[in-house]
């Protein structure tokens, strides 16, 4: 369809890629020819939706934090006395400045999974999320000073092959319908 300067239709139709729709008159064809085109812009990506490099950068801090949280609050815990049964020497626990450095990226972590997954699917961050457990094998084994034997290391490898394969895939892999947008019908 061909515009002229009069019949160019106001800001407002511009799609989100730039290109004009076109002024419906009551010819059914003009109707006809918008079908497909409202179709595109209907089904087009939000502006809110994650890239795929922006995911996998959230996926990355939220393994980090998930890693130095629990890395956190292991070497708090390792360096009091025991807590046993008794709740209150939980909370007492509290105190220690790396128990509550510890708490406080768990809950950081907890909110920033939680925004990733809106950005992801389930089946693409749960496994790039499990990279914390290669992190967290390593930090325990050169940190902590704990014994990583060689069944946990294979395990560990295993963990970051699935990684690097779930990486490769699509972050998001089903349009949203109208109700999921909060469009109406």
């Amino acid at each position: 369809m061909q515009y002229s300067e009069i019949d160019a239709p106001p800001a407002a139709n511009v799609e989100r890629t730039g290109r004009l729709l076109p002024v419906v008159r009551d010819s059914k064809e003009d109707k006809t020819a918008l079908l497909p085109l409202l179709e595109e812009l209907h089904t087009a990506p939000k502006h809110h939706e994650a890239s795929k490099f922006k995911t996998v950068l959230l996926a990355f801090a939220v393994t980090c934090l998930n890693a130095t949280g629990n890395l956190s609050l292991a070497w708090g815990m390792k360096h009091i006395s025991a807590v046993g049964v008794n709740p209150l020497a939980y909370v007492a626990a509290m105190v220690n400045p790396y128990v509550a450095a510890g708490i406080v990226m768990l809950i950081v972590w907890l909110l920033t999974r939680m925004a990733l997954m809106s950005w992801a699917d389930l089946s693409f961050a749960l496994p790039l999320m499990a990279f914390g457990y290669i992190i967290a094998a390593i930090l325990g084994k050169f940190v902590l000073q704990e014994e990583v034997r060689t069944p946990q290391w294979l395990g560990t490898l295993f963990i970051f092959a699935g990684c690097a394969l779930v990486g490769t895939t699509a972050h998001k892999t089903h349009k949203p319908s109208p109700h999921d947008r909060g469009d109406s019908a």
